[in-house]
Formats: structure tokens, C-alpha cells, sequence
């Protein structure tokens, strides 16, 4: 659903509006179809008796843990937590409460939207029809402030990335909102108690689905896995550059209408060459991301935490440390986000007694140091030419 693309006009042409500086001091958000609002807006706007039956009371909204909460209670709750509540463009996250001109200038109705609640703490209890026991609905959080949690990144200036579909870099800022900017996006990270962590995000529409695009359209690989054998094979990209803007370009170029492009090949070039710029690719747009948030925060990251299936390519886990120059760790649990969605569960209830008892249970499998003799400045070069000639392909 977060690839849709369909209200990408409608977004443009709210970027020429006064309102575009309104839209991102009160949501952190930049002005994208990859948010909430323009979604519910397109609802409303083409499915016939949409808004009847929200006025009416038949008809809600809310994020993926809003629904599973919702189906787990019969009904019962209607909550979306503070994390997932900021990133639908409707929520201040200043205030940390729906904002009524932004609801007014999408032309949404206040009365679909859940309850904002904490991301940790007891909110009701599963149906006994669904599981008997009284047992707790006690965690909620977005899945890339989950995978945050999950990372034990709980200090301003700590960062990871998840390699998954897309890739999404994140760095806690700490209790004041992060700066938002053209290229990245501030976002609430959690909120527990009184206790409230910011956060900012690069996110990458495409990387572990550039994989999936070799393995299932191009048939260069029988398995996702089998991409790092094949990358292996040579030394090098032989001049292939991949960017993969099936979808557009998110942070930090944020290009709704850029396209997916492969250059640099030759009568020379084998598929292990594709193979191995496709890798290269889901790095540098990593890097662009990480780049944009130490240029916006002023803060030279050490390390990286990385998670998600992707990130047990060690090949890709290396070059990542190679082109960022620091210290790339995986930890022994890489379903990160699961674990911080079942941390921040476990704390509710006092399975865990803090964040202290938390840190305890982290630990590393592998650290990927980088190789400082590696000069990358070739490849950087041509990646950048290249980016700049697949932006805006789409004409608009």
C-alpha cells in the first residue's frame, strides 16, 4: 500500500501551495503519496459513499496496528499509538494531537480517526473469543520505530538501517523534534509515559524489491540469496551503475517522478556485474540518506545497527561499511522490529524492568569494519551522474 503511487499529482500540485511550509513544521513530513492523508483523501474523492459513511459512522481509518488491534478486540479499541499516528499526515507532532487545519485542508472528518495513545502501555485485552487468559494489548509502534527500539537506540545520534523491501535509515534526536527538511523526515520515534524520543528518517522506496526484481522479472538468480554468489564472482561493477527508482526516489531526493535505469553496460558486461551494482545500489542510496542526516544534524555517526533480511548479505554489509567508513554491526537478532514491538510490550506489563534491563540482552554476530585503502570516488561520481539523469523521467 505505502508504493501506491496514484495521488503523486495531487502531491505536486499541494507543493505549490502556501500551504507546503504548514504541512511539514506541523507533521515532519515532506509532501508525498507515500503518506496516509492523500490516500484517505483519493477515498473520499472517488469511492462512491465514502464520505456518507464516515459522517454516518460505518466508515474508520487507521494504520495496520489500529486494524489488528481493532479485529483483536472485536471492536472494542480504536487506537493508533504516537509513532504510527505521525506519519499520516494529519498529526501535529508538536502538539502530539490531530491537527484540525490539516484535517480541514485534506477535507478528511476528525470522526475516523483513532485514539492517539502511548506506544507502550495497557490499552485492553485480546477478545477471550480470540485468546482466553485476559491478555493484554500492551505495545504499538510503526515498524521502523519498532526496529529503532529494537536496535536498543535509545541515545540522541544513534542511527540504523533496515534492509527490507526498502531501506530505511533512522537516527534518534532525542526528546525535541528532529529538523525536517527537503530531504528527510522528522517523525516521532515513541513515547513511554511522560518520556518522548524524536526521531528522523531517510527512507528508500526500493531496496531488498531491486533483489526480488532480479530473481523474479530478469531471472538472474533462482533466490534472493543467491544474489551475493553471483556478485562474487566479479571483482568489480565493470562500469554498471543500477538505480532502482521503480517507484520514484525517496530521501533524499524525494523524485516522485524518476524511474528505475541501468547504465554503463557493454558487449562486456555479465550478469554478476548487474549483480553487483544492484548491491552497490541499496548502499549508495543508504549513503545519500545517512549523508543528508549528518549535513541536517550535525552529527558524525560512528556505526551503523543494521536489520532485515537483506542485511545477512554479508557482501552488501560490506560494502555498506566501505562506503560510509564506519563500523557496520548485525546483531545476532536481526527481526529487530518484531523485537522492539515485543519490547515495548514486555515493558508495559514488567517483564522488563527499564531500558537498562533491555540493554543487557543486545548483542552483536557480526561487525563489518570498513576498508580505508578502497577509494570510491569513481563510483560516487557516476552514481550521482546517474541519478541526476533518471530524475523526472515521467513527464508531468
Amino acid at each position: 500500500v505505502w508504493q501506491d503511487r496514484r495521488t503523486a499529482d495531487y502531491c505536486q500540485e499541494l507543493k505549490k501551495t502556501k500551504y507546503r511550509a504548514a504541512y511539514q513544521g506541523k507533521t515532519g513530513l515532506v509532501v508525498d503519496a507515500y503518506f496516509s492523508a492523500t490516500k484517505i483523501k483519493w477515498i473520499f474523492d472517488h469511492v462512491e459513499g465514502a464520505r456518507e459513511m464516515a459522517e454516518s459512522g460505518q466508515l474508520a481509518f487507521g494504520t495496520v496496528e489500529t486494524w489488528l488491534v481493532w479485529k483483536l478486540s472485536k471492536g472494542k479499541l480504536h487506537i493508533t499509538d504516537v509513532s504510527n499516528a505521525s506519519r499520516t499526515m494529519l498529526f501535529n507532532i508538536n502538539t502530539l494531537q490531530w491537527d484540525d487545519e490539516l484535517l480541514s485542508l485534506f477535507e478528511i472528518p476528525g470522526c475516523i480517526l483513532p485514539e492517539v495513545v502511548d506506544s507502550s502501555g495497557i490499552f485492553g485485552a485480546i477478545h477471550p473469543e480470540i485468546l482466553p487468559g485476559d491478555i493484554p494489548i500492551s505495545g504499538l509502534a510503526g515498524d521502523q520505530q519498532a526496529s529503532l527500539f529494537g536496535q536498543l537506540c535509545f541515545e540522541k545520534g544513534m542511527l540504523k538501517n533496515t534492509y527490507g523491501t526498502g531501506c530505511f535509515v533512522m537516527m534518534n534526536t532525542g526528546d525535541v523534534p528532529g529538523l525536517a527538511s527537503e530531504h528527510l523526515i522528522a517523525t516521532v520515534a515513541w513515547k513511554i509515559g511522560k518520556q518522548i524520543q524524536y526521531a528522523v528518517e531517510g527512507s528508500v522506496f526500493v531496496g531488498g524489491a531491486l533483489v526480488q526484481w532480479l530473481r523474479d522479472s530478469l531471472k538472474l538468480i533462482d533466490s534472493a540469496s543467491a544474489i551475493e554468489v553471483l556478485a562474487n564472482q566479479v571483482e568489480d561493477d565493470g562500469g554498471v551503475v543500477v538505480v532502482p527508482a521503480f517507484v520514484g526516489l525517496g530521501a533524499p531526493y524525494w523524485d516522485q517522478f524518476a524511474r528505475g535505469t541501468l547504465f554503463g553496460i557493454t558487449r562486456a558486461t555479465l550478469p554478476a556485474h548487474i549483480a553487483r551494482a544492484s548491491l552497490q545500489a541499496i548502499a549508495l542510496q543508504v549513503k545519500d540518506a545517512i549523508d543528508a542526516m549528518q549535513h541536517v544534524s550535525g552529527i558524525k555517526i560512528k556505526q551503523l545497527r543494521v536489520d532485515g533480511g537483506a542485511s545477512v548479505n554479508n557482501l552488501l554489509m560490506q560494502i555498506q561499511a566501505d562506503l560510509l567508513q564506519c563500523e557496520v554491526l548485525r546483531p545476532k537478532v536481526t527481526e529487530t522490529t518484531a523485537l522492539g514491538a515485543a519490547l515495548l510490550a514486555g515493558l508495559a506489563v514488567g517483564f522488563w524492568r527499564d531500558l537498562d534491563d533491555i540493554k543487557e540482552r543486545w548483542s552483536v554476530d557480526k561487525t563489518f569494519s570498513p576498508d580505508h585503502s578502497k577509494d570510491h570516488r569513481q563510483l560516487l561520481h557516476y552514481w550521482k551522474k546517474a541519478i541526476e539523469r533518471t530524475k523526472d523521467w515521467l513527464d508531468t
